[in-house]
């Protein structure tokens, strides 16, 4: 694919959600309604990803592989980060992560059976042993054992809050050794506050 271009306007965005999570995140409603309100020309994607992370990552391509590369951006926040950056790299286009899961194979093994999902708490989650080997196979950059530095390209932005709760702050910075980094001091893992932040994101993608 071509390589991106800095001076083409945002078109297309697609918000990839994180574990257990859905489109109805906060701050997935909270980028559907600005844009919608300020920048109605922008085509907007946030699907409810499967658990099977081969599922997720194929729905996600499929939605977006005809989308222009130069001019669209894929977001994605916790595990939903560590899918933004395997389809960011895909598609070599601006990318935006949200506190990113940087192991998954490592940490959700801890998860393996069944959890209520977030914003529908008698909607279960079953997360399968062989889904560990799923998420291995879309580490980009790196072997999947290994958590060193990601040789990523400059089109990455890397909102990390050192508040998390949930991840390692030091951890997801020190993945993305490239990338432009927005560090939050305090916050959240679901950075509860993202209204706030929101405008450094917005002027990264130029929107």
């Amino acid at each position: 694919m071509p390589a991106t271009s800095d001076l083409a306007a945002i078109t297309h965005v697609v918000y990839a959600h994180g574990f257990r999570s859905s489109p109805q995140s906060f701050k997935a409603q909270f980028i559907a309604k600005w844009l919608k309100q300020h920048r109605p020309d922008v085509q907007y994607l946030c699907p409810q990803l499967p658990v099977s992370p081969q599922a997720a990552s194929e729905l996600l391509l499929n939605a977006v592989h005809t989308w222009p590369n130069a001019s669209m951006a894929v977001m994605g926040s916790s595990l939903g980060g560590f899918y933004a950056t395997w389809l960011g790299a895909v598609m070599q286009c601006k990318t935006v992560l949200l506190n990113p899961a940087v192991h998954p194979a490592r940490d959700l093994v801890s998860h393996i059976g069944t959890q209520s999902a977030w914003h529908n708490p008698d909607e279960a989650v079953v997360f399968e042993p062989h889904y560990i080997e799923e998420l291995k196979s879309l580490y980009v950059g790196q072997a999947s054992q290994d958590v060193s530095a990601l040789p990523d390209p400059p089109q990455l932005f890397n909102v990390v809050a050192t508040g998390d709760e949930v991840l390692n702050w030091q951890e997801m910075v020190g993945r993305y050794p490239n990338a432009t980094l927005h560090l939050i001091e305090g916050s959240d893992h679901g950075i509860s506050d993202f209204e706030q932040h929101f405008p450094v994101v917005k002027a990264y993608l130029g929107l």
